[in-house]
């Protein structure tokens, strides 16, 4: 029985050698051999490690440590981070060829790591696949739900958000406390489009905004470290961290209250509208959904997971923009000060700024699109190739997945001049830097410039983050002088993982501008 045994050790362990040796043989033709015999092949990059690929090579922050790969390796390079394989895009050419030459064959969006634990996964319009279901709900973004006679139907509900944030951020100053922007910013959002999508702040005893707000921001994080998962392959289905049943937990807990949301549309849908009265996101999807001769069939599970996406890819987005617009205000004196010289010409001393009030602020304008164009809400835009194909020269593999640094083609010094300055006025028509035909292009057909990306799969939600963001940032300049803590500058290095966010929050202290402002303290 001791000889089996040993016998069956011995058996064991030369097969685990054979089993290694014949990896590292495969993976050293892969790498060094193959691109010999075969020249016209898939993109180049630097020489990957048995296990990892490129993991060694790649920092906390993403999209800069693609940027300085692309320097040495092209503007069309394929990584291999541990068991997930990618081709890093980082020029606008190359853009091009993506979003508008083979747009159709890059239409589609692959399935992340996380995508597994989402509860309502083959309901999500943000990853769907290329197809009817996404064409249907895409039409109806631009027809209806993000259209913008609907976006123009809550201008009260954005100013009234937009003045509850003057007036949190006045608490502060008359408390003697500090300001985390971060936190105000992203309340607002919040609550903006919680009260679009589903007319509420609050509803009964439940603050269903303050818990959607929560709920949505460790979803984010969650799904964040759970994505880190494509990495180990098959064996992320162990869920050896545990986030993957968190994230499930929490998107449950969402459910719950969209349901109970749900249900209170539907009573008041019964009562009948009065033909005056503003529909919401969420009766726009009940009509859609119960409605016989609709082009498309949806579900109850595809309105709560447009619903999340829209709290998702709109909340922290947009906050995390005007914190860095902010941010780069107060660490430039000489712009902060003409941007307020502007809104005082423009609206004066007895109001706060407006929506309405943003086609005659062009240097306001300047200042999002700059802000944008160094801070992208998506630094890395994800699409996959539907069949094979041929881009830059190399071969781009089915089902390949392509990332497209957006943070890096606006940063690019063939493109624009000293790149990583912030520089306002670049945008303004006096500028003698061309932006191209349309100075204030942010569609994504100037594809040195993709803060919303591109084409078919272009940001829905674009032009409702600009009005939010021009308004509140107006305000804040407008309304109060700034003092960062200790009389430091802020810090302005991007957070871990795709960099979205600041790494240090904007904690700073405000000092009433206005007078109307001085008389409320």
């Amino acid at each position: 029985m001791a000889i089996t045994s040993a016998s069956d050790i011995l058996y064991y362990v030369m097969f685990l050698i054979w089993f290694i040796t014949a990896f590292l043989i495969h993976s050293f033709i892969k790498t060094y051999l193959k691109p010999a015999l075969f020249p016209i092949s898939q993109p180049p990059g630097p020489p990957a490690l048995p296990f990892i690929g490129h993991l060694h090579l790649v920092g906390k922050v993403l999209p800069k440590s693609f940027q300085a790969l692309a320097r040495r390796y092209g503007p069309l390079m394929q990584l291999r981070l541990g068991a997930s394989t990618c081709v890093v895009v980082s020029s606008a050419d190359v853009a091009k060829e993506i979003f508008k030459t083979q747009e159709l064959n890059f239409s589609s969006r692959p399935e992340f790591g996380s995508s597994e634990y989402f509860i309502y996964r083959g309901s999500r319009f943000v990853l769907a696949q290329y197809g009817d279901y996404w064409r249907f709900m895409k039409k109806l973004c631009m027809t209806r739900l993000l259209a913008v006679p609907q976006l123009d139907k809550f201008i009260d509900v954005r100013e009234q958000e937009k003045m509850k944030l003057v007036e949190s951020v006045m608490k502060c100053y008359k408390e003697g406390k500090p300001c985390d922007l971060s936190k105000e910013l992203t309340t607002l959002t919040n609550n903006t489009i919680c009260r679009m999508a589903m007319s509420t702040r609050c509803s009964g005893s439940h603050n269903d905004a303050e818990e959607i707000e929560g709920l949505i921001k460790t979803c984010l994080e969650l799904a964040g470290k759970v994505s880190v998962g494509d990495v180990l392959g098959p064996l992320k289905i162990f869920d050896f961290s545990g986030n993957g049943k968190k994230l499930m937990a929490g998107l449950y807990k969402f459910d719950r209250i969209v349901e109970r949301i749900l249900k209170e549309h539907e009573e008041k849908a019964l009562k009948g509208f009065d033909p005056d009265q503003r529909k919401d996101l969420t009766d726009i999807l009940l009509e859609i959904y119960k409605d016989p001769t609709a082009e498309l069939k949806i579900t109850k599970k595809d309105i709560k997971s447009f619903l999340l996406d829209i709290f998702m890819a709109g909340t922290d987005t947009s906050s995390a923009a005007m914190q860095w617009a902010m941010g780069e205000l107060m660490n430039r004196p000489q712009a902060f000060n003409k941007l307020r010289e502007e809104i005082n010409e423009v609206v004066g001393p007895n109001r706060i700024v407006k929506e309405s009030d943003v086609p005659n602020l062009p240097y306001l304008r300047a200042v999002i699109r700059e802000t944008l164009r160094l801070h992208p809400s998506a630094p890395l835009i994800i699409r996959e190739c539907a069949e094979d194909c041929k881009v830059n020269d190399s071969i781009v593999k089915a089902k390949t997945r392509v990332l497209v640094n957006v943070y890096a083609i606006m940063r690019d010094p063939e493109s624009w001049t000293n790149p990583n300055e912030f520089i306002p006025e670049r945008f303004l028509e006096s500028s003698g830097e061309k932006i191209g035909e349309h100075q204030m292009e942010y569609k994504g057909q100037n594809f040195r410039y993709l803060p919303f990306g591109s084409g078919r799969r272009g940001c829905a939600g674009a032009s409702l983050a600009m009005l939010v963001m021009h308004a509140a940032v107006g305000a804040l300049v407008q309304c109060f002088d700034w003092k960062v803590k200790d009389g430091e500058e802020v810090d302005l290095n991007p957070g871990p993982g795709f960099a979205s966010e600041m790494d240090t929050p904007l904690v700073c202290y405000p000092i009433p501008h206005l007078n109307l402002l001085k008389q409320l303290a």
